[in-house]
């Protein structure tokens, strides 16, 4: 960081906030993509998390869905959380109950978690939102495992458009998050930011699309 070449510094999802804060404190413009948190004050590029997980919600409830359950890990960053607070958001806006015992929010991404947890459940919701796609893969897998089949009982959204979502069987229904959008405007950021090291410092909030799959279909009867 200390080479005179470096103009400027893109740092890429979630890292330490106190390794990020030691860059930063190199003074070297600095921009960071798909991160954000109180103590580093840094532009940030990011992904609309909370309207993203609000149309997934929502387009759930298009297809009859009531009983909605949410897995993820809440604590990994505050993307996150703001999906879950997305979540929650479409949820109250459309007079759903939120269910408790169908909220996990440390949610790990193994197998062992997964049917352990999808077991311990009394009852299941008829629709799951997962915050990214290696939990909606996992999902998936330990349903069928489980004799349940996916849309037809239970359907899944989740979050990305990662490799995982596209090979699943069926393939998932995720929020898309344009990388080539991100990669543009983290570098025109930067750029901006270089000439102008002085003014406040910004979020750019980038919107996602809605793929439409095989993991979702109507609520059972």
């Amino acid at each position: 960081m200390q080479n005179p070449s470096v103009d400027g510094v893109l740092i890429l999802s979630h890292i330490t906030t106190d390794y990020i804060n030691s860059i930063i404190a190199t003074g070297k413009p600095t921009v960071l993509i798909d991160h954000h948190h109180p103590y580093i004050h840094a532009d940030s590029i990011l992904t609309n998390n909370r309207f993203s997980a609000f149309e997934a919600i929502h387009h759930l409830a298009q297809l009859g869905h009531r009983k909605i359950g949410m897995l993820g890990n809440t604590s990994f960053s505050p993307s996150y959380y703001e999906r879950f607070e997305g979540f929650q958001l479409a949820m109250n806006e459309l007079g759903l109950p939120i269910r408790e015992e169908w909220i996990l929010r440390d949610a790990e991404e193994s197998a062992s978690y997964m049917l352990k947890s999808i077991q311990s459940l009394e009852e299941q919701p008829s629709a799951w939102f997962c915050m990214n796609d290696g939990v909606g893969f996992l999902l998936c897998s330990t349903l069928q495992q489980l004799g349940v089949r996916v849309p037809e009982q239970v359907s899944i959204v989740s979050f990305d458009n990662g490799y995982l979502s596209q090979i699943s069987t069926p393939t998932i229904t995720t929020m898309d998050v344009n990388l080539k959008l991100y990669g543009h405007k983290a570098v025109e950021q930067l750029m901006w930011r270089i000439d102008h090291p002085n003014e406040p410092f910004t979020e750019l909030l980038l919107p996602t699309k809605l793929l439409v799959r095989q993991s979702t279909g109507p609520a059972p009867e």
